[in-house]
């Protein structure tokens, strides 16, 4: 713990090594932030009258490689970016936790009662509770702890902001009661539980690991319940290419899109069990092609395309690894564009046919192949159906690809981003 005044004396020095680990080296950035930090610190102690205080960050995270494999035990390339959550927290002394989130008004869960309440689905106390939940059954200490959070993921992104939460809740209870002895990777898998069990939301686990671990990564989750990180030495800065996000909204909220969402997971797994197995990770595309005239009339065509599209994603996973470990950056492109194409044509999470006369990923795609064919990468972000688009874009290119999608979803939804080495951490100065 240490006073706020001091906190604010040395993020305002203008050097601190650890905000340049978070957000890079641009000096009106670094001011940016310390502000931020500041300003946090200040209305925590307005709101909670305390003086003690520690610092945490969470970043969002961004899918480079391996869409929609990981709730079929996949393989995934991820990594951290630099757009994050914060939070300023210290123990209250009670079995209260209090949090007050920027723009919403503050909610409190009471640890008398960890059982999860359908009442409660899809709100942030469901997930604070499952979290504290899930770490008391896994052995560790929890108490009451206030918080004052403010998010710069923006929320259906395609960054995560959901996950960057959930870990950032987790960091907070291992800084706070626990010394900080729970690892990245068992954080991660305690807020997808959460999220699965209290929740209501079925996910896999990537998010979570990517935004708990940090840097760039591949997971390989044939076994969920200890996947296989390993970080990948890949400098993305010196090779000339930006990471843009491109927010390009769109998205429902209505029954008929989610069950669309969640049919993504639901139809893999279909054909998974004709084959004898519970998730695709199992099973092999010699395997499906051999079954597709006895399953398709029980799966559906839409669902064995899928399958297809698993199939091609899992084992592109571990050749873009190889590629970036070769450091053959070209042809890691190549393999971007050919995920997209199958997110597109097998996988089919690219517009929601509840509302197919809005197709803003479809549009996003056709304008950045428009400025980038041949010299850049471009795909679907994340979970489809709305939401955001990923490129690598080379410098020359930038300010044209920034101003051409720009000029269809309005200026700032471009974000240009790095990803950054920290996962969700307590920020020490």
């Amino acid at each position: 713990m240490a006073k706020i005044e001091s906190l604010i004396q040395q993020i305002n020095n203008g050097n601190n090594e650890a905000f340049k680990r978070l957000y890079g080296t641009d000096a009106g950035e670094l001011k940016s932030q310390a502000e931020r930090y500041a300003e946090l610190m200040e209305e925590f102690k307005s709101i909670f009258d305390q003086d003690d205080v520690e610092l945490f960050s969470s970043p969002g995270r961004t899918e480079i490689g391996g869409n929609h494999t990981d709730h079929n035990h996949g393989r995934v390339l991820a990594g951290a970016v630099n757009l994050d959550n914060i939070a300023v927290a210290a123990a209250n002394g009670t079995d209260i936790i209090r949090i007050k989130s920027a723009g919403y008004p503050e909610f409190q869960v009471d640890l008398s009662n960890l059982e999860p309440n359908e009442q409660e689905h899809y709100t942030s106390t469901a997930l604070v509770r499952g979290i504290v939940a899930k770490m008391k059954a896994n052995g560790y200490n929890a108490g009451g702890f206030d918080a004052c959070i403010e998010g710069r993921v923006p929320k259906g992104s395609g960054l995560s902001s959901s996950a960057s939460f959930e870990v950032l809740i987790g960091a907070i209870v291992n800084h706070l009661f626990n010394d900080g002895k729970m690892d990245a990777v068992e954080n991660a898998i305690i807020g997808q539980w959460a999220e699965n069990n209290f929740f209501g939301k079925p996910c896999g686990l990537m998010d979570q690991t990517a935004c708990s671990v940090g840097g760039l990564i591949t997971i390989d989750f044939k076994d969920p319940s200890d996947p296989v990180v390993k970080p990948i030495g890949f400098d993305f800065v010196s090779s000339g290419y930006s990471l843009v996000i491109t927010d390009v909204g769109g998205g429902h909220d209505d029954p008929a899109s989610q069950q669309e969402y969640a049919s993504l997971p639901t139809e893999m797994k279909s054909v998974a069990r004709e084959l004898g197995a519970e998730v695709l990770r199992e099973v092999t595309l010699e395997q499906i092609v051999d079954k597709i005239p006895e399953i398709r009339e029980k799966t559906g065509d839409r669902a064995i395309l899928r399958a297809i599209h698993f199939q091609g994603d899992n084992k592109r996973v571990a050749d873009q690894v190889k590629a970036l470990e070769e450091n053959d950056f070209q042809s890691f492109l190549k393999m971007v564009v050919e995920s997209g194409q199958s997110s597109y044509m097998y996988n089919q999470n690219i517009y929601d046919i509840t509302h197919k006369e809005e197709q803003v990923v479809s549009l996003g795609l056709a304008l950045s192949e428009m400025v980038l064919k041949g010299k850049g990468a471009w795909r679907v972000h994340g979970g489809g159906f709305g939401g955001t688009i990923q490129a690598f874009v080379p410098q020359e290119k930038l300010q044209e690809y920034v101003k051409t999608l720009e000029h269809v979803y309005g200026k700032g939804k471009c974000h240009t981003m790095f990803i950054r080495p920290e996962g969700s951490i307590k920020v020490v100065l």
